[in-house]
């Protein structure tokens, strides 16, 4: 019964989630790429059944990166399939791995969808990151034959007592081929709750904790510090979001007060706010410098707009301080552990419902602090601009969290062996 109350809704919704591509497509024409793949008519076909790796959009997809690169390594000759639901997923997907991985964006989780999809490409395993549940989409993999791996799957306390009430359907979803590499006991406990078979659970931790920070990436960022504003302290703020870059923005001036060569490197999340930001800057009577015009960063600049895509791990590294954005409004916050993976001090807002236990670790460690506001937020980078062995310090331990907490990937990947077909 649930499940057709979930294959009525689903079937209802689906005409206004292609409204709503429509209408984002007006502001971003990304969005109206590929349309036909969205109801399971991809173009792709596949000489052999490819291992599929699905990662919702582009944070996943980065902490994907090296499960992919893995995979690639052990099975050369068999393709490789990413799907992404965001435009800025695919993006990502195209600048990491290039030619040498297939795309797609999934499907809408209709049965017809679903069936469509599979047709085309017959996956000889899927591999779905973090705790991205579809129904159909799982139903039908079981049908097939398709073995499924959830990796890095987590479940909050709060999310498991809301879905509590649809155990029933979980646990239909769970009796089929799939195993669940959680990230912690906790995790592994909720699972269970909800109807999962102890024996398909495996505590395997956090695979974003096996990020990638390439030599280059580091090189690079100093390259660029050392060029163009080399005395200076400077920190960057990523990933930021409407109304929260006005805090950060308002926090920079409050700082420039105390340290007037401080520069910020501004990072917004969606590449379609580029415009946006743009305007806004000027609208605020601020000097700034634009990345994608290759503008030199002057004295007079106090801010550097990064406008361009795949840039912001090279900026970390080129900063002092890092800030990381979605965390001063409630969108629950992005990857904290890419800046203290690169040894820098992390500031970041109260709202980390996304990856508390990160944001709570890495508090606990004294590698990053929490500000509520802009206030707080200037009088941390006042402290920390005035204090380079505190930064020191802080980063040394951002780094070591990260280092004690990687292990994710090989466990994920014997899984993945395991049930290889």
């Amino acid at each position: 019964m649930l499940l057709l109350l979930y294959t009525v809704l689903i079937y209802l919704l689906t005409p206004l989630a292609l409204l709503v591509l429509v209408w984002r497509g007006w502001r971003d024409p990304a969005y109206r790429e590929r349309f036909g793949e969205r109801l399971g008519f991809t173009r792709l076909r596949f000489d052999r059944a490819p291992i599929w790796v699905h990662a919702v959009s582009m944070g996943e997809v980065q902490a994907a990166a090296p499960l992919v690169r893995e995979l690639r390594r052990r099975h050369p000759q068999v393709p490789l399939l990413v799907t992404t639901a965001t435009p800025t997923g695919a993006q990502r997907v195209r600048e990491l791995f290039k030619a040498d991985v297939s795309h797609a964006y999934l499907p809408y989780d209709t049965p017809d969808c679903v069936r469509r999809f599979l047709n085309r490409v017959r996956p000889r395993i899927a591999i779905v990151l973090e705790t991205e549940v579809w129904p159909h989409l799982y139903r039908g993999c079981a049908q097939r034959g398709i073995p499924m791996i959830m990796a890095s799957a987590r479940l909050s306390a709060r999310s498991a007592r809301r879905l509590r009430w649809a155990a029933g359907l979980f646990r239909q979803l769970w009796s089929a081929d799939i195993a669940i590499a959680v990230q912690t006991q906790a995790d592994a406990e909720r699972f269970m709750a909800l109807g999962a078979a102890s024996e398909r659970l495996v505590i395997a931790g956090n695979i974003k904790f096996d990020l990638e920070i390439g030599a280059d990436i580091t090189a690079r960022g100093r390259n660029v510090r050392e060029a163009q504003f080399a005395e200076r302290f400077v920190w960057t703020a990523g990933s930021t979001h409407p109304v929260e870059e006005q805090s950060v923005l308002d926090a920079h001036l409050q700082l420039r007060e105390r340290v007037p060569s401080a520069l910020l490197v501004l990072v917004p999340r969606h590449p379609q706010r580029f415009n946006e930001v743009r305007n806004w800057l000027t609208a605020q009577g601020v000097s700034f410098a634009l990345r994608s015009a290759d503008q030199a960063v002057t004295r007079e600049h106090g801010v550097l707009l990064v406008d361009t895509m795949g840039e912001l791990q090279m900026f970390y590294a080129a900063a002092d301080v890092a800030f990381v954005g979605g965390t001063l409004v409630p969108v629950g916050g992005h990857n904290l552990l890419e800046p203290a993976a690169l040894r820098l001090p992390v500031l970041m807002g109260p709202h980390n419902f996304n990856a508390p236990d990160i944001a709570r670790m890495l508090i606990d460690a004294g590698a990053a602090q929490s500000v509520g506001s802009t206030h707080e937020l200037a009088q941390a980078l006042c402290a920390l601009a005035n204090d380079g062995v505190q930064r020191q310090t802080m980063g040394l331990r951002g780094q070591a969290a990260v280092a004690a907490n990687r292990g994710a990937l090989d466990k994920v990947l014997t899984l993945i062996e395991s049930r290889y077909r």
